[in-house]
């Protein structure tokens, strides 16, 4: 590896949307680039990569030319007991995220949002808002295009992120102006030991440069929050949230009412509030208003009039495979949130729909505890199909409170099956609570093919009602 005039030598590991940016970012900064990814990269980022001049391997990590690196952009998906990353901790060369490379060159502001559940649904909120506020905003991390990518043109004044643990973890500098924590519940945790504070100190890693000018959004309702965020040693201007008014909080935003809220963002200083209606708003359920609730408290920050919000609430669209409506036969709604890969979110989605349910769930169990769901599936739940290989564990686990459990292997046979138990008004719900790898490509996979087996059904229906 040559180095340039600047002397700067960069190497990224891993090819995907966040490395390739980042990979673009470094070279347009002067930096002397080499991409290396263990797997096989994708052919349009291996095109952008050669149009650009960019060195690449694929297959492999050539520690020779790794080691040789000023720095390192990692992947978050690469763990931190990989070999490669042990050689370069060994050599104490800097190992940084995509987040943190773009962090040094933007002149925007970044409204970052994590949380285990509903980072997706609350960032895409928020710059919906934003944007149909007419604001120049960006939209990067998990969802949308690699931050680093667009810093390259910088066209932006704001960029809203949504940002996983695994990618704070490697942050070190980077400042949000606004930064958003939605909630901390068990999850990823063979990634930290096993031990739920590490992750929480690893989400917290959003306010850690915080400083008196930003903003720091979070759930006054999430006990980890309260236990792990030392509010009073942190000089950023809070602004908690919750469902419903407390006394022994200063809240920036509650609800007042099943569809209105109140903001206010000095909370404690007597400032005006204000209320905002949510009625427009097609997402469902208990944790959706809190995800509403935080992208709202981004948007008037930012400046966004409640007018404004209340008119572009009407028009959101959610990412598929969410509480996603797929279709209603027969009136019965069918629902798609294959994206509830884990209890907690499984749990939302069983507590926001008030309606008989007809649960699909299963898949690849990741050490799931299914008593928190037991309760409010006796009060719910009508009949649970398990789809999944190996569906014993759900079997043991809802069989003793559950009128009917079944199991299936497809998901054409769950969805026939679930459309013959439901009445018109239910729901039938995929929910799985469990990853997707045992019988599918991945969530999105899984949602596609739900989606596709409704719509099959559907297109049955008809034709035999304009045959008779």
């Amino acid at each position: 590896m040559t180095a340039t005039a600047n002397g700067q030598r960069l190497v990224v590991l891993g090819s995907g949307e966040s490395g390739v940016g980042a990979a673009l970012l470094a070279q347009a900064k002067g930096y002397d680039v080499f991409v290396s990814d263990a797997g096989t990269l994708k052919p349009s980022y291996k095109e952008k990569l050669q149009a650009a001049g960019i060195r690449f391997e694929e297959g492999q990590h050539t520690l020779a030319e790794i080691l040789q690196a000023t720095e390192v952009v990692k992947s978050p998906g690469i763990p931190e007991k990989a070999p490669v990353v042990q050689a370069l901790r060994e050599k104490q060369i800097p190992i940084i995220s995509e987040i943190e490379l773009a962090g040094r060159y933007t002149r925007a502001r970044c409204i970052c949002i994590t949380g285990t559940n509903g980072k997706t649904t609350t960032t895409l909120l928020t710059y919906h808002l934003l944007k149909e506020a007419g604001l120049r905003v960006g939209l990067a991390g998990n969802v949308g295009c690699s931050l680093a990518e667009q810093v390259i043109d910088d066209q932006f004044d704001y960029y809203v992120v949504e940002l996983s643990s695994f990618q704070l973890d490697d942050t070190y500098d980077f400042q949000p102006w606004v930064s958003v924590l939605l909630n901390i519940t068990p999850d990823h945790l063979d990634r930290y030991d096993y031990s739920l504070e590490k992750y929480a100190q690893s989400k917290l890693r959003i306010t850690r440069n915080q400083d008196s000018q930003g903003f720091f959004i979070y759930n006054a309702d999430d006990e980890t929050i309260q236990r792990y965020f030392q509010a009073a040693l942190r000089p950023v201007r809070q602004l908690p949230f919750s469902l419903h008014a407390r006394p022994d909080y200063h809240l920036a935003g509650y609800y007042t009412g099943e569809e209105r809220l109140c903001v206010d963002l000095e909370p404690g200083y007597y400032s005006k509030t204000e209320e905002i209606s949510t009625s427009s708003s097609p997402l469902i359920g208990q944790h959706n208003r809190q995800n509403i609730l935080a992208a709202i408290l981004c948007a008037r920050v930012v400046g966004v009039e409640a007018g404004q919000i209340e008119a572009a609430l009407a028009t959101f669209r959610n990412a598929d495979h969410r509480l996603q409506l797929v279709g209603e036969i027969n009136g019965t709604r069918f629902i798609n949130d294959s994206k509830a890969t884990n209890v907690e979110a499984a749990w939302y989605a069983l507590d926001g729909i008030r309606q008989p349910i007809v649960w699909i769930a299963g898949g690849t169990d990741k050490g799931n505890d299914y008593s928190p769901l037991l309760t409010l599936a006796q009060s719910r739940v009508k009949a649970l199909i398990c789809l999944g290989v190996d569906n014993e564990k759900l079997k043991a686990a809802f069989g003793p409170v559950l009128p009917l459990v079944e199991e299936t292997q497809s998901m054409q046979q769950a969805v026939r099956r679930a459309a013959k138990l439901a009445q018109p008004g239910d729901v039938v719900l995929l929910s799985p609570c469990c990853a997707s790898f045992d019988l599918f490509k991945n969530y999105e996979d899984r949602g596609r093919q739900f989606a596709a087996a409704v719509q099959s059904l559907a297109d049955e229906q008809t034709n035999e009602e304009a045959n008779e």
